[in-house]
Order: C-alpha cells, then structure tokens, then sequence
C-alpha cells in the first residue's frame, strides 16, 4: 500500500495487482463474481467494466482501449474525466461498429452519472460522445433504451445550452421524429420514475458525496437537477401521443399530490421556480382534467404569484395565469380575485412591469378578456382603477429610462382600451360612462402627456391612436364601406366627442402667447402622424406583430362564441391596418377643420404678437397640411387684417400664391431674423400648390429682394433634396438672375478674402458654401447653374489663387485658400468631365505649384497643405479618367513639367525643397498610374518634358564644384590636371543650398522609379533614350557624393534622402546594361574626370569584366585607338586596364615604351607625351602585364637620361606652389615607377641605378619638407604621399628581402643604406608631422594634408630605434619638469606627447608607434629610484612615470571626465568615429597603452615606485570607470566568418592600430578600452582590485560580471601558461602548473627539509585574492611556515607581480632564512615586499632588526617611538 518506493513486507516480492486478487478468488470461490465495485446479483444490468481475466467471455467483448478510457471516466480529476470522455467519443467514430457495440452492456450506468457530472465541460463531452455512439451502433442501442432514456431527456433539459442542444442532437440523430413519440412511449414509466425520483426522494446530499464535494458544488447540482427534471416532465408530456398522455396520468397524480411538489412554486432559485411554471403550462395544456382535479392548489399557487418578476419567472408565470383563465372555469372560486390578485395585479402595473414590461404587458389584453363579470365588477371602478394603474406604469423610472419599455406599455394601453371600446359600444348609460372615461380621462391625458415628452411622441402612441380613429371611421361608415353594422350612430358621436375634445385640447396649447415650444412640436407631430400614418408605420409594425402573437395566444383558450368572434374581428381588422401598403388617412371632416381652426391662430398670433415661435408651428403644420383650403383660410385671415392691394390675377387665383407673396416673402424679409429654415420650408410647402411658371417667378422675385446669402443657400439646398423638386426649380436654377447674382458673389468674396485677414467672417463662409455648392451638385451628370456662369465662377477662383501664389506672404490669405480649397475640393471628386473646362485647368495648376513649394516660401500651414494635396490629387485623377485625355502644348500636364523644370534649373533648393517638390511630383505620377487607362504613354510624355535639354545637362554638370578631385587624385584612381589651382579652390565653402544637377536626378530618378516606365523585356527598339541619360546622370551625380565622401551635412542628407528613395543603385536595372555600358564609355571619352571613375564604378559593381568581358572589349576595339594619349583618354584607358585582354595590355606596353625611348625634345610639347606614356606603362604593369627586364633597362636608361639634360622635370629643390600640375603629375609618376621597380623589379638596378634611385628619393623627401605650406595642393600632396611610398617599398625591399636577393646587389648598398641613407630619412621625416601641424593647426580645414600624414605614418613605421633616441629635433624643454631622461628622448617626448591629442587620427596612431618603441628604454635612466634617499624620510618611495606622458594624462582626464560624465559605469558609450570627443577618447586610451608598456618593461622594485605614485595621484581610479563606459557589453570580435569554436571577442584577438582609416575604426575605440582594461588587470592587479573593493555594490557587481564572463579566462590561461613556459631557473625549487585547475605548484627541497606551495586562481581573477595553500612540508616549524605562506600571500594581494615573481620573492625569504637572516619581525619577511631591502634597523635592547619602511609605517601609525617587540625606546 501507499507509496512506490516503501518497504515491503518481507517475502513479498511482487507489487500488488487487483488482477491477480480476482484470479485468487475465483480459484477459491468457483464463483465469477460480476464486476468488481458492485453486486452482480443485486440488479440484471451490467454495472461496470470488467476487471477480472477469468471471464473470457464477457472480457472478449470489450476493446482494450476502450476498457482503459471507461475506468478513466471514474477518476476523480476534471481534467482526466474529460479527456476520457473526448477520447471515448473519437473512439466511437474511428472503430469499427463491432468493437462499439461491446461497450453497450456497460454504457447506460456511466452515462447515467457522467451526465450529471458537476463540470459542465463534461456533461456537453458526454453528449456528444452519446451521438457519435448513437450514430455507430443505430438500432443496437433499443436494448438499452430505458435504462438511458430517463437520463437523456434530463440532459436535454440541462441549463447549461451546449449541453442541452447536445443532448438533444444526439436524440435526433437516434430517432427522426415521427419515431420520438413511439421511442418516448415505450420508455415513459422509467422516464418518469427517474424524474420523479429527483422531484421527490432526491436531495443535495443524496445526489452528491459530502465528503468529496463541497456544499456550493451539491447545492448547485441539485437545483440543476430539479429544474431539468421539471422541464423533463413538460418535454415528455409534450413529446408524447396523446394515448400514453393518458396512460401517465395515474403516476402524474402520484407527482402532483405530492406536497413536496407544490413547494417548489415557493423555492428561493428563480430557475427552479421558472421551470416549475413552464411545467403547469404543459399540464394545462396537455392533462386538462389532472389540472381541473387539483384546481385548488394549482389556482393560489399560479395567481398568487403574479408578483414574481424575476426575468427567469415572470414569462411562465403568465403564460401560466392565460393557461388557468382559459383552462379552469372555476379558477377564480379558488383565488379571492379582489384581496389576492387584483392588488398585486395594480401594483405590478403601477411600476410598469418593474421592468419587464416586454414579457408582461402582452398578457394583458388576453386577460382582460378572460375576466368574468363577478371580478370586474363594478365595471366603471375596474376600468378607471386598470388605465390608472396602466398610465402610471409610464411614469415609472424603467419606462421613462427605456423606449423599447415605454413602447410595449403604450401598445397594451391602447390595445386594451380599443378592446374595452368595442365591448361597451351599447346604448345603455353604463357603458356610455364607460366610453366617455376612457375618452376623456384616459386616452387624452395621455395623449396630452405625450405633447409634453419627446420619448412618447417618437413611440408608437400617435400612430396606435390613428390607426384606432381609421377602425372608429370604417365602423361608422365614414370610408364608403357598405358595412352592416348597428352601432354606426354610436361611433360617430365617439368621433365628434373625441375630435372636439382633442380640438379644444390643442387650442388651449396654441393659443396662448408664451405657448410650449416642445408643446407646439408635438401637436405638429401627432398631426402629422395622423396625416401620413404611412411615414412612421414601418417603424412600428414589427411590435405590433409582437403584441397580435400575444392576443392570439389568448385566442387560444376556451372563450364564448360572441367574444371569439369580437376579437378575431378586432385582430383582423388591426393586422389589415398594419400590413396595409399605406395607410387610409383619416376621413372626417372634424381633423381638417381642426387643422384650420390651428392655421387662423397661428396666423392671428404671428401677425398681432410677432411671435416666431407660433411661425415654426404654422410652418411645420404647412409641411403636411398644403392644401387649398387651408391656405385659403390664412388668406381670409390676412384680408380681415390688412387691405388687399390691386394683385395680379393670377396671384388673386391662387391662394397659396398670394399667402407666400403677402406673407412669406415678407417674413423672409425682415432684418435682424435668425431663423430661417422654417420659413424656407413654408415657401416650399406654399410650391406644392404653384404651377412651375409660377414657381420660377417667385423664386426669381426673392433671388432679387437682397436677401442674406443664407436663405439662398438654404433655398437651393431645399431645392436639391429630392428630384421632384428639383425638376420644378430648375429654370430658376439654370436662369441668369441667379447666375449673374453667384458670379457677383464669388468677386466680392474673393475681394474680402484678399484685401485682409480679418475681413474674413463668418457670414462669408455661407456664400463660400453656396459657391461650392452650385459648382460641385450635379443632377443626371447636368450641372445646377448655367455652364456659362460655372465657367467664369471657376475663372474668378483661379486668378485669385493665382495672386496669392505671387505673394511673399501667402500665410495671411490663409482662410481664402482655405476656402476656395473646399469648393475646389468638392468640384473636382463630385463632377464628371470638370476639367475640359480651361479655367479648371488653370486653377488645378496654381493648386500643384502650391504644394510643390516648401512652406518656408509659401507661409502654409500643415493643415491647408494636407487640403491642398487633396484638391490636387482629386482635380489630377477627375483630369486622366477623362476617355479622350491626351497632353497638350497649353495643357495642365505641359505646364506643370515646364514649371519643374525652371524650378530645378533656376531656384537653390535645399533637402527640405528637394523633397517637397519630388513629394509632388511623385504624387502627381501615383496618380496619373492608379486612374489613367493610357498611363505609360501620358508618363513617357511627362517625362520627356520634365528632362532638361543637353546644353541645360553641360551647364549643371559643370556648376557642381570641383573638390571631389581630390579622394580619387590622392588614390591613384584619377589622373587629373587643374589649369589654375589656387588655395580658394579646395577651402570648400559650407554649401547650404543643393546645386541643381543633384535636385534634376534625384526628381527624374524618382519619377522613373515610381512611373516605373520600362518593362524588363522592352527591346532596344522601343527604348526611350531620355531615361538612358537619366540613370546615366544619375550615377554621375551619386559618384560625386561618394567621391566627397558625403560630406558637407547637406551632401550626406541628400545621399540618405535617395537611400529611403531607394535610388541609391541608381535605377541600373531599369536600363539595359549595353546601352548604358555605351553611354558611360562615349561620356568619359569626351569629358574623362568624374565620368571616368562613374564608368569604373559600373563596372565593378555589376561585375562586367568577369561576366560580360566582350562587352569592355567591344567599347574600345583596340588598343591602337586609344593612342595617342590625351588627358580624357588617359582616365578611360585606367579605367578599362584591368579588363583588358593579355593581347591588348601588351600592345598598350608596346606603344608606351616606344614613345618613352624614342622622346624628342620639341619646344616642350613632349612633357605631356612623355607622362601620358609613362602612366599608361604604370597602368599596364599595375594590371600584372609581363615586360622583358631589358625593355624595363631601356626605360630606366631613358629616365636617368632626363636626370642630365631635363632636370626640372624631376622638380628637385623646387618651389612647388609654383610648379604646374602637369609637372607634378609627371613627377610622381617618375617615382611610381622608381617604386614599382624597386618593388617588382630590383635586378634591373646596378650600382649607379641604386644611387639614382636613393638620391632621387632622399632629393625629393627633402622639397617636401621645403614645402609644407604648400601642401594645401591635391597635387602637392600626391607628390609628398608617392614620396613616403617610394621610402617605404625601400624599406621593405632592404628589410624582408631574400638572402638570394640581398646578396646580388652591390656590395657597398646595404652599409651606404643603413649608415647614410636611412639617417637621412629620418632626419627629414620625423619632424615632418610636427611641421604639418604647425602650418595648418586646424584638422577639419578642407585643406589640411591628411593623407599625406598618413604616408608619412607608414613611413615612420620603420624607423630605427637608434634614430628615436638619437634624434637630432630641435631641443624642447618645459620649466621645472622632473627627469631623468637625456636630453634627446626628453625632446622626443616633450615634442610628440603634445600631439596626442590632435584631431588626426593618423598622426595619433604614428605618434603612438614611436613613442612604443622608446618607451622600454625610458624606465633605464631612472636606475634605483629613490634608493638614494634616505629610508627614513618618507613612508613609501613613489617615482613618476615620464612627466610628458603624465601631463597628456591629466588633460585627457578632465576631457573624458567631461565627455563620458553623464553615464553609469556598465552603459555603453557609442562615440561617433573620428569626432572631436574619438581624438580626446583615442589619445586618453593611447596615452595608457603607452605607460602601461612603460610599467611593464620597468623592474620589480621600480614598479612598486611607479604604483605608489599612480596610487597617490588616483590616476587609475579615474580610468577603470572610463573604460567600463567605453567596453561594449558584448565584446564579440566583429568579423568572424562561418562557425568559430570559440568565439573571438576583443580580449582574445589583439588590437592592430594602422596609420589608415580602415573599415574597423568603428570598433576601434571598443576594442582600445578592452586591450587597456586587459593590460591594466594584467600589470597592476593589485591597483585594480584595491579599487573594485572600494566601489558601490552595483558597480562592483557589473565589473566582476563583466570580467568574469569575458577577461578571467583569457588572464588566468595567460599567466598559468606563462608559468609553464617560463625559463626562468631555480636553485633548490621547482614550479609546475595545471591549467584545467587554475593552480601552480611550487616545491621547495633544501636537504631534508621538503616544502610544498599550492597557488589557486580565483574565478574572479584578478580582482579575487589569489588562494596560497600548503602542500606537503617536512623540517619546518608551523608558525615559520605560516608566516611564509602569508608572505607570498600578501606579495600576490598587494603588488603588482607575475605569480614566478612572488615565487622568486619567496624563494629569496626562505633562502635568507636557512642563511641565517631573521624576519623582520612587523612584516615577518626577510625581503621586503615592495623596495625588496633587508631588515637593517636594529634595536639596541632586543638586538632585533627591522625593515626602514616597517619602522617607518609602524611609529606613524602607532604615535609611537617604541620597539614593537621590548616596548623600550628606540635610538
């Protein structure tokens, strides 16, 4: 029992197994028991699955799968159940019917529980697992029926819906249902028994287990059960045939006396209480004499609860009462109707249903017919009591909150009171005082209450009342139906009685001086109804149907033959009134004479009292009443006021007419009038009544009367709502008095707008909408107004956009072009062909020029900007849509691309304007694309008209300015000349503004982009040249940004802008690559430069030399013809030289080296010839071309030749500035080819060739150092650069040549190279960057000779060490400086260190380089320190690295300090390359490297003198924070190709500081601070862990997790390897190492005496302290070893040293030990730590000895002159 892992009984040695205890008791019994769980015996169905294996046959007959998912259906988890029952389901439909059908003996007793499983998830699981079962087994389920069937009519009555339709989905796929009856009948008794059982016998606790549910989960269950068990009785009685009906009935009265039954009408759930009710019904309907036989109870318990209104209970219980009423005739000698029920009956009335008006209210008018005499007597009481109660429920707080409420309430009201009406419509007294109470004072208090609220006014109450007044008139004859009906008299008078009643009701409102205005709106409304019922009937009809369902329902029950009748007559009739098409209006003559009597009042009032809100009223009545009689009574009235004056006859004829001319117009007149829809509206409703001759001269009569723009606009606009109307006032609309009257509308508006801002009020935005509106409505695609007046309108807004255009100030015109913005707007998105008008031609322009003007020019706002796109897009697409649209001359497309073209070529545009107007652009060709049918033709026009012509190409090209020579000059890619160079040139003014060539191919490339203009698969053919020039232009333009290497800003934003345009490949794809490859080649033919390098570019980019070499070689054909060379020639041929076929570069070499032997001097045209040869045979040779060693002698021959007899060619002491670039250039190819020979070619050089070649260098080093104020020049640059390159091809050539090579020269060069040659160099090159420095002090200077320090750089690399330390600088010496140093290395020192700091990184990194090499040298000359001093004067010996190096420090500090202050230590600073804060962070970082290499190269006991110091002046302290900002938190090494093993990261590679800018100098600065911190852990450990100690916990905490994850590693494998590898002897001891374990292990064995020392590395290393541990010792005493092993110890702590140098150190205690020295007994150690001196101080008492600088640390600390060991005085 229990656990897995328990103990067992001893012997037992098998787990238990219920299998094997049924096989036990089988062989012992005889007897198979059934199931294990339950009693076989006790009941004939099966009850479980088997789990014995004995019984083959029954175990056969289930699945094993299936056996395994049904035990899992008992488990007591949720989760577990539910899945069994989804994985029995899915099982049921894959396997096949057999194997189902054997889990049928064993399904009913599971489904029986898992139905009713607590977890609904559960109980839907299960039935839908039923139905696939079901749907398996088909007909084989009958046997099981009754045991299921009880089960499953609960579950489809379960209250939770999925389950429930489940369940009955199942039931249907089981039996169609002529078949349910039969399957019900046969089941009914085991049905009913188990719902009777729930109803009666079952409780919380007996359908749950109280120990494993909780009381919530039982309760909850319970009443589930309970009101799916009363459903389940209402579901089968329904289901069932009548016979079986009857055949239940004896156990239905069993259930029905139950008393336990009835008390469930009282139960606290509302669900139980609902489906108890829902159960009555069904018995009334289907057991009628049960229900008469237990009237007694039923009677009180469904009359008396009225009252419940719970939402769940309040339908059944009324359905409930109709069901009684109806059912039991006797039902009310059971229930006192006047103490039991009418009360609760009024009060629910009262509250209006208390909500729930929807499910009760419809009751009532059945009900009511159902009342007998005995409880509605006396008749007149009920009634009065019934409406009263009815008409408060509408005052309730629900009813008022809620329309739907409200609406159901009026509905019954007035149902009930039709219904009361009809039954009381006898002669008799009685009846008539019934009639007249609910006329008098039911229905007009409410309908009186209704004038007065807006909610009852928009219910159904007016239309319900008319419908009631049309039923009242068939009735009484009044609708021509012969209808035979008796009481016609009687509904009359109940006509006249309301009608004069209603009268007085409405004049008592209207005539009255301060009348309700919300009053007065609902009389015009409810007339209105009455008027047109037909309007408002759709909105209703669906709740009157709702009611009728009611009332039929009420049908239903058992009534009287003569009620029957009544009612069906009084439903028939009302449901022909709703469905009718339109309603029969109301035909007595009483409702037109109240509708007049209501006009003269109005008329009296407006005329007597002006009273306008009598004006509204008679206009809203005029609306619906604009008959002839009407108007002729206002006309009566007006002729009883004023005289007649002599009229028109016409006007006379027609009284409507003459009312609107007297009276209307006259209104509409008045000055200071607000108001005026209504009175626009009485005009119209007065039309209805005018012929159209007669409308268009009234209308025109008040267009002329000067009346507000206002009323115009309200007028049309009224004109415009529906066709009818429309078609009446269209001559007035077309008419030129209307047309004349807008067009002088339109000029004084423009006028206003125009003249100032603040003339611009509101009254005007009526005429700008007028305007709008008349341009913008067309009818049947026919415009409102005449096309002649639309066209001049159109013109007018144009001319005056145009005039704001012009201004400077546009801004201040702002709301007329706002305005005329919207009508635009309007005009162009609603009228079709709008633009074929030319005026909207022009005005569409003058839109696009505005929005193609940035905003600083045109003072627009956003907002109207954003409105101006919108007008331009609209009016552009309304343009293209047009089926005929073609670009022409005078056209809006020709004169916009004129107009872009001038702004391109004429205005200065900066990135902002660029932009605006390519937006534009773009914009206008997005749209031409979405809406043209011919957009590729219309574009390819566009385009063509947009390109500027070759001549317009020339002069932009030619604008843009020169400097980009100077990258591709100084890199050898361009061979160029300057006619004039002067400094002016190369000072690049700040541009602000872009030059035009840039503006021209940023827009036609973008528009080419967007229009996207040719297809991939366009033949040559078809090719339209334009877009050639375009991409080739293009590709110029980005070559010259690249060239300037994006700088200034603004070139940078421009290359940026056609980056995001997606331009910054230059559209090559969009051109085939022959015809472009054509065009670049011809271009650079005829105009070399920056062509040249744009062809260069092509082809390297696409790759053409490899993948399309015939294409290259087909541009030139020959290499004949590219001679002679001319300058144009010159670059191409550069360009094309590494292309070339073998063949061709070998005739290039041909021709070149013939025209360099065979130069004759002609008056010096042969200068050009002579370089033009000379660089084309460089070009070759760069290309690798072969050329025989004789023909390169010949050459060579030649050129020394031109050394005698055209010296000036080779410029040697020579003013440069005044030297042309042709000679330069011709210079520097003498010396390219003096490097390529040394490079490629020294056996040619003989003895005197050698001299030639060294002194023409060493000639021309030194007119370069002559020459530095000159370098401002490109050229002179070059010549100073090639220079440096010729030293340096020497230097390597000397030092890394072959022995072969090296011994073939002569015998004298390498002692003349490196005795006189290399001095010379040196002598002239290594002041040269000081020099540079001093001529231009400013870096970011255009003209600053960048390049040519970092030649200089290169050079420099290779100087001796000798030349640095016996330089011969001018002296520089600083005042009071500290040294130690001679004079030539301080010079160095104080000379370089400055420059440091210089915005050059090139001249940082040379400066860095030199200073290396001297530096190991430097800590010499500072011997034994401060040995010399006396011990006793100071604590500890500090010494100061190198002043120069310290004070270069100390500003990088206050620099960085400044720079990096505002971050936390671990956030990473990005620092942009090459800024001024890179110069402070490079030098900073440099100027560390340099003193860590001096601290490293220093000896032990200098080194403690050099920490003290840097201690002392918290120099490092300053540092480790810096570095911590500076080191990336992930410090991976970047360029890593494919898999590594290991990730490199910057403390495993090295750091390579190069002299040029590289593609790593983004990382350069990250990867500088990491090889510091790696250097600074390694030389100063004990420095750093001093201050990682000292810091804040999240510092701490971010270092050592940093250092840990990153510098550990790499540190302790260097140091444990170092061990390993050092040579470093030992007498008497030997050290070993173990990199796994991070441990040294030292032994030391003197004679008998053994020692061991085991030194561990922390993970943290070094900031952790370095373990020492014992080993094995044998012969020392454990205080001695102790005191050694906390020696080395603290050696390792607190110095900075190499594990081997704290071993050495030890080493040399123990051995003084065993000499017989004794410890110093403060420090305990022979030696001492840091000045490594021996304990000396002895006192005279003790005789013991003690180290000076222990002394020393012990009186100052102590404040005393004692000795630590006797306590006596010390002398």
């Amino acid at each position: 029992m229990g656990g897995k892992n328990k103990q067992r009984t001893k012997g037992n040695v098998r787990p238990s197994s219920s299998g094997r205890a049924a096989e036990v008791l089988t062989r012992e019994g005889g007897v198979i028991p059934g199931f294990v769980g339950f009693g076989s015996t006790l009941s004939s169905e099966l009850s479980y699955v088997p789990a014995v294996h004995g019984a083959e046959d029954i175990d056969n007959l289930v699945d094993a799968d299936f056996r395994l998912v049904l035990r899992k259906l008992s488990k007591r988890d949720v989760i577990t159940r539910l899945k069994a029952v989804q994985d029995f389901g899915s099982m049921c439909q894959e396997r096949d019917a057999e194997e189902v059908k054997g889990v049928l003996p064993y399904w009913p007793r599971i489904y029986c529980k898992i139905s009713v499983d607590h977890d609904r998830r559960i109980r839907e699981a299960t039935q839908q697992a039923f139905e696939q079962l079901v749907l398996k087994v088909r007909r084989s389920l009958a046997p099981f029926l009754k045991s299921l069937m009880g089960h499953w009519i609960l579950s489809q009555c379960d209250t939770y819906t999925p389950a429930a339709s489940a369940a009955s989905q199942a039931f249907q796929a089981a039996f169609s249902p002529t078949k349910q009856p039969e399957a019900l009948g046969f089941c009914k008794d085991e049905i009913l028994t188990v719902l009777q059982d729930t109803l009666l016998k079952e409780t919380a606790d007996t359908l749950s287990d109280p120990q494993s549910v909780t009381e919530e989960e039982r309760e909850a269950k319970y009443v589930r059960m309970l009101t799916s068990s009363l459903l389940g009785v209402k579901k089968l009685l329904s289901l069932l045939l009548q016979d079986d009906r009857v055949a239940l009935e004896e156990k239905l009265t069993q259930l029905v006396n139950s008393g336990k039954f009835w008390k469930y009408s009282k139960h606290k759930t509302p669900q139980v209480r609902g489906a108890f009710f829902e159960m009555l019904c069904a018995l009334c309907e289907f057991t009628p004499g049960l229900v008469q036989s237990e009237a007694a109870r039923l009677c009180p318990a469904v009359l008396l609860s009225i009252d419940d209104t719970d939402p769940v209970v309040l339908p059944p219980v009324w359905e409930a009462v109709l069901h009684v009423v109806a059912t039991i005739s006797d039902c009310w000698t059971h229930v006192n109707a006047k103490k039991g029920f009418l009360p609760k009956l009024w009060a629910l009335l009262k509250e209006g249903g208390k909500g729930m008006a929807k499910a009760l209210h419809p009751n009532l008018m059945p009900l009511l017919s159902k009342l007998p005499q005995q409880v509605t007597d006396p008749s007149l009481d009920f009634h009065t009591t019934f409406f009263t109660a009815f008409v408060q429920g509408l005052c309730s707080e629900r009813a008022m909150t809620s329309p739907s409420e409200s609406a159901v309430i009026v509905s019954s009201f007035v149902e009930c009171l039709r219904y009361c009406v009809l039954h009381n419509m006898e002669e008799g007294e009685d009846q008539g005082k019934i009639r007249t109470m609910l006329i008098s004072q039911q229905l007009l208090p409410l309908l009186e209450k209704a004038l007065r609220n807006p909610s009852l006014q928009n219910g159904p109450l007016f239309l319900l009342v008319t419908e009631m007044l049309i039923s009242w008139e068939k009735r009484a004859g009044l609708h021509c139906e012969d209808e035979a009906n008796d009481k016609k008299d009687v509904f009359q008078r109940l006509l006249s009685d309301f009608w004069e009643d209603l009268c007085l009701l409405f004049v008592r409102y209207v005539d009255n001086e301060e009348a309700d205005t919300q009053a007065l709106e609902g009389v015009a409304t409810m007339l209105q109804v009455m008027r047109y019922p037909e309007r408002v009937n759709k909105k209703h009809t669906q709740k009157k149907k709702s009611v009728r369902m009611c009332f039929s329902k009420a049908e239903d029950s058992e009534k009287t033959k003569a009620e029957e009748n009544e009612v069906e007559k009084l439903t028939q009739t009302v449901s022909e009134l709703v469905n009718e098409e339109a309603f029969g209006s109301l035909q007595t003559q009483h409702f037109e004479d109240v509708v007049c009597q209501l006009a003269q009042l109005c008329l009296v009032h407006v005329n007597e009292k002006n009273s306008e809100r009598h004006l509204v009223f008679l206009s809203l009545l005029l609306r619906s009443f604009h008959t002839r009689r009407v108007f002729s009574t206002l006309v009566e009235v007006d002729d009883k006021i004023t005289d007649s004056n002599a009229m028109d006859e016409a006007v006379l004829k027609n009284p409507a007419m003459q009312f609107l001319l007297e009276r209307v117009v006259v209104w509409l007149a008045e000055k200071g009038r607000r108001e005026t829809e209504h009175l626009v509206e009485m005009v119209f409703s007065s039309l209805h009544s005018c012929s159209r001759q007669e409308t268009t001269r009234i209308l025109n009569h008040i267009t002329t009367m000067g009346l507000e723009w206002g009323i115009i606009l309200q007028i049309i606009q009224r004109a415009c709502t529906d066709p009818e109307t429309l078609k009446i006032c269209r001559d007035w609309l077309k008419g030129s008095i209307l047309g004349e009257q807008l067009l002088g509308l339109t000029e004084k508006v423009c006028k206003v707008g125009s003249s100032s801002r603040a003339s611009i009020s509101s009254p005007s935005s009526h005429s700008w909408t007028l305007i709008s509106l008349v341009l913008s409505h067309h009818h049947n695609n026919e415009s409102l107004i005449g096309e002649v007046y639309m066209e001049n309108i159109l013109e007018k807004l144009h001319t005056t956009l145009s005039e704001t255009k012009s201004l400077s100030d546009a801004g201040n015109m702002e709301p007329l072009i706002s305005f005329i913005c919207d009508v635009a707007s309007t005009f162009f998105s609603s009228v079709q062909d709008c633009l074929l008008l030319i005026s909207a031609e022009e005005l569409l322009l003058t839109v696009f020029q505005l929005t193609a003007q940035d905003q600083t020019h045109t003072h627009l706002s956003d907002s109207l900007l954003d409105k101006l796109k919108k007008v331009c897009v609209a009016g552009v697409k309304s343009l293209v849509q047009h089926s005929e649209f073609e670009v022409t001359d005078d056209g809006f497309l020709h004169s916009a691309a004129v107009w872009v073209t001038k702004q391109l070529l004429t205005v200065a545009l900066d990135i902002k304007g660029l932009q605006v107007l390519v937006l534009a652009v773009q914009s206008l060709v997005e749209t031409i694309t979405s809406a043209c049918s011919k957009a590729s033709s219309v574009l390819l026009q566009f385009f063509s008209l947009l390109m500027p012509s070759q001549t317009e190409w020339t002069g932009i090209r030619q604008a843009l300015p020169p400097q980009w020579v100077k990258t591709p000059l100084l890199s050898g890619r361009l061979r160029g000349v300057c006619e004039k160079p002067s400094i002016d040139i190369w000072t690049f003014k700040a541009l602000d503004k872009l030059p035009a060539h840039l503006c021209a191919c940023a827009l036609l490339g973008r528009v080419a982009q967007t229009a996207a203009l040719i297809p991939c698969d366009q033949n040559k053919a078809e090719y339209p040249s334009n877009l050639n020039y375009t991409v080739s232009e293009l590709l110029y333009a980005l070559q010259w940004c690249k060239e300037l290497n994006y700088s200034p800003t603004i070139v940078s934003a421009y290359h940026n802008l056609l980056n995001d345009w997606g331009l910054s490949e230059g559209l090559q794809s969009q051109v085939p690559m022959k015809i472009l490859l054509d065009t670049l080649y011809s271009r650079s033919l005829a105009d070399e430069g920056l062509w040249s390098l744009t062809l260069e570019n092509y082809i390297h980019t696409n790759n053409l030399a490899d993948t399309h070499p015939a294409a290259v070689t087909k541009l030139y054909g020959s290499a004949e013809s590219l001679f002679p060379v001319s300058q144009s020639k010159l670059n191409t041929l550069q360009v094309l030289c590494p292309s070339m076929k073998r063949e061709d570069k070998e005739d290039l070499v041909a021709l070149a080296t013939a025209g360099l032997i065979n130069w004759q001097d002609n008056d010096g045209v042969c200068v050009a010839d002579v370089y033009g040869c000379l660089a084309v045979l460089l070009c070759c040779l760069k290309a690798n071309t072969q050329v025989e060693e004789e023909v390169m002698q010949a050459i060579l021959a030649t050129v020394m030749e031109w050394r005698n007899s055209k010296e000036d060619w080779f410029l040697f002491s020579s003013d440069l500035s005044k030297a042309t670039t042709g000679q330069l250039n011709l210079t520097v190819e003498l010396m390219r080819f003096l490097s390529w020979l040394v490079a490629h070619c020294p056996a040619v050089l003989g003895s005197s060739q050698w001299d030639f070649v060294l002194c023409s260098m060493l000639a021309w080093l030194e007119t370069t150092s002559e020459n530095v104020s000159s370098l401002w020049s490109p050229w002179v640059q070059l010549f100073a650069c090639e220079n440096a390159a010729l030293i340096v091809k020497l230097n390597q050539f000397f030092a890394s040549s072959s022995p072969d090579v090296l011994e073939k020269l002569p015998p004298e060069l390498a002692g003349e190279w490196t005795d006189f040659f290399v001095e010379g160099i040196y002598k002239l090159l290594l002041p040269l960057p000081v020099n540079i420095t001093d001529a231009f002090s400013e870096p970011d200077d255009p003209v600053f000779p960048l390049a040519v320090l970092q030649s200089v750089g290169e050079a420099t690399v290779y100087v001796p060490l000798q030349q640095l330390t016996q330089n011969s600088l001018p002296p520089r010496f600083i005042a009071d400086q500290k040294t130690n140093l001679p004079e030539a290395l301080q010079t160095l020192l104080n000379t370089f260190c400055p420059l440091l700091l210089f915005k050059a990184r090139p001249l940082q990194v040379i400066i860095y380089q030199l200073l290396e090499k001297v530096m190991p040298q430097l800590p010499e000359c500072d011997g034994e320190g401060d040995n010399n001093k006396s011990d006793d004067d100071r604590d500890e010996p500090c010494l100061s690295p190198p002043a120069s190096l310290m004070a270069i420090l100390s500003t990088c500090e206050e620099l960085c300090d400044n720079i990096l202050g505002g971050l936390q230590v671990g956030e990473f600073a990005v620092v942009q390359p090459l800024s001024v804060e890179y110069s402070c962070i490079l030098g900073y970082l440099l100027a560390w490297k340099l003193l860590l290499t001096f601290f490293k190269s220093s000896p032990s006991h200098l080194r403690a003198h050099y920490a003290q110091y840097l201690r002392r002046s918290c120099t490092l302290n300053k540092l480790l924070p810096h570095l911590f900002k500076l080191m990336p938190e992930n410090p991976v090494y970047p360029s890593q190709g494919g898999e590594m093993r290991e990730t490199k990261t910057f403390f495993t590679e090295n750091l390579r500081l190069t002299v040029d800018k590289s593609d790593s100098v983004k990382w350069e600065l990250p990867h500088l601070a990491c090889s510091v911190y790696y250097s600074t852990v390694q030389d100063l450990p004990a420095m750093v862990r001093l201050w990682w100690n000292s810091q804040e916990k999240r510092v701490s905490a971010a270092v050592e997790k940093f250092t840990i994850k990153y510098v550990s590693p790499v540190l302790s494998a260097q140091e444990i390897s170092s061990v390993q590898t050092s040579t470093q002897m030992f007498d008497s001891m030997t050290v070993k190492a173990r990199s796994a374990a991070r441990e040294v292990i030292a032994t030391y064995s003197v004679d008998d005496i053994f020692i061991e020392l085991v030194i561990q590395l922390p993970q943290n290393y070094p900031l952790g302290s370095i373990a020492v541990e014992s080993g094995r010792r044998v012969g020392v005493a454990v205080q001695q070893w102790r005191n050694w092993m906390l020696q080395l110890s603290t050696y390792l702590t607190h110095q900075n040293g190499s594990i081997m140098e704290g071993l050495a150190l030890w080493k040399n205690n123990v051995d003084k030990r065993f000499e017989g020295i004794e410890d110093c007994m403060i420090c305990f150690s022979v030696i001492h730590g840091s000045n490594y001196s021996l304990p000396k101080k002895a006192c005279r008492t003790c005789k013991k000895k003690f180290h000076s600088a222990c002394l020393y640390k012990w009186f100052t600390s102590s404040n005393k002159s004692t000795c630590p060991l006797c306590r006596e005085t010390f002398f």
